[in-house]
């Protein structure tokens, strides 16, 4: 196979950029990038998409692509750790607000559909091409998933300790709740019969009412 051509990268996308605004434009330019890549991925596979293919989703040339991620690999641990890192990075603190478990539950379910659901091809992406990350990168993205649960089942269990929440078990009662929440993933669409809106309010009720039994939320008055 033919390598890949080397071109001069446009004005900004080199490294001699320095500055804020460089700096600015080189944070916006692999958002573009880790979003074009992740479209691709789901579309055609990690193993069949190529460096050029991915710089050609952008609009840029290849060598300017080498300036942001020096390997495909760095950019699939980038695409996953926009569905982990960032996911632990703005949803955990609704689990340590005040109020009750239920309530602090119910908050963690609202954020987590709302960051997912603009996010879902790269959730998609980064549950199906696990795999092809390095070792090490592996390794960093199941720790935060796993983190992530923990935190959740141990609010759970509170719940349970306190009362609020039926007796079960803790963990089993995470996974199910987590099923239910990233199946959204691979259903909802913007276009469809029910908009986001409804979606989190019918899931806290089905997740912390119905599932986990907090009165609370049982029938939907505080959802």
């Amino acid at each position: 196979m033919a390598p890949e051509q080397v071109d001069a990268p446009p004005p900004g996308d080199g490294p001699e950029s320095t500055g804020p605004a460089p700096a600015a434009r080189r944070r916006v330019r692999r958002a573009e990038i880790v979003a074009a890549a992740a479209r691709i991925f789901a579309q055609q596979g990690y193993a069949a998409v190529g460096m050029r293919d991915i710089a050609e989703a952008v609009g840029i040339r290849g060598a300017s692509l080498y300036h942001h991620f020096a390997s495909k690999e760095e950019i699939l641990y980038a695409v996953c750790l926009t569905v982990t890192r960032e996911l632990n990075e703005q949803n955990l603190p609704f689990l340590d607000a005040p109020g009750t478990p239920g309530q602090r539950l119910a908050a963690f379910v609202r954020a987590h559909l709302e960051f997912l659901q603009p996010r879902r091809v790269e959730h998609i992406v980064g549950l199906h091409e696990l795999a092809a990350l390095s070792p090490a990168h592996r390794a960093e993205i199941d720790g935060y998933r796993r983190y992530y649960q923990r935190r959740v089942r141990d609010v759970i269990d509170a719940g349970m300790r306190s009362g609020e929440f039926a007796p079960a078990d803790p963990r089993l009662a995470a996974f199910a709740a987590f099923g239910v929440l990233n199946g959204i993933s691979s259903w909802f669409h913007e276009d469809g019969a029910l908009d986001l809106e409804e979606v989190v309010r019918g899931y806290v009720v089905l997740i912390v009412g119905r599932m986990l039994g907090s009165r609370e939320y049982f029938n939907g008055q505080n959802s």
